[in-house]
């Protein structure tokens, strides 16, 4: 477990590495799935949550084509505070779990779906054509 401590003037210390670091190393922590906590340097209280919402919203501001729509930003912010707000989060936790998990399988099989698409098809015999193309130039060009 990496111990990140957070500092009154904001910066992050990564206490197993001796060094200071920014958001995008947590961001990359967070992509290798290693375990890591931030806490306040003086009280240890644990400021992993808003260190990464922080993330969050730099990506969703960001250049990049933004993952929360707007639509979707007002009907979270809806279930704050409601009945279902505990319901929520354990359907969007294990939602998020099982996409994560199989993942690789919808890329197979939209890519299954793709190759058989018209479009699919159309590549593949455009690409037949070029091969065939291609043996026709080099007996051509041994001649």
């Amino acid at each position: 477990m990496i111990t990140i401590k957070r500092y009154p003037n904001r910066r992050l210390y990564d206490t197993s590495q001796s060094h200071y670091v920014n958001l995008n190393y947590i961001r990359e922590l967070v992509i290798a799935n290693q375990d890591f906590e931030i806490v306040d340097s003086k009280t240890l209280e644990d400021k992993t949550r808003s260190i990464l919402v922080q993330i969050i919203s730099e990506e969703e501001t960001s250049d990049r084509q933004s993952l929360l729509t707007n639509n979707l930003l007002k009907r979270l912010i809806c279930f704050y505070g409601n009945d279902n707000q505990d319901y929520l989060q354990q359907f969007l936790e294990q939602s998020l779990t099982t996409f994560i998990e199989h993942q690789d399988d919808l890329i197979k099989i939209t890519s299954e779906i793709n190759k058989n698409s018209p479009f699919g098809i159309f590549n593949n015999l455009v690409e037949q054509n070029l091969n065939m193309w291609n043996t026709f130039q080099k007996k051509k060009e041994k001649k």
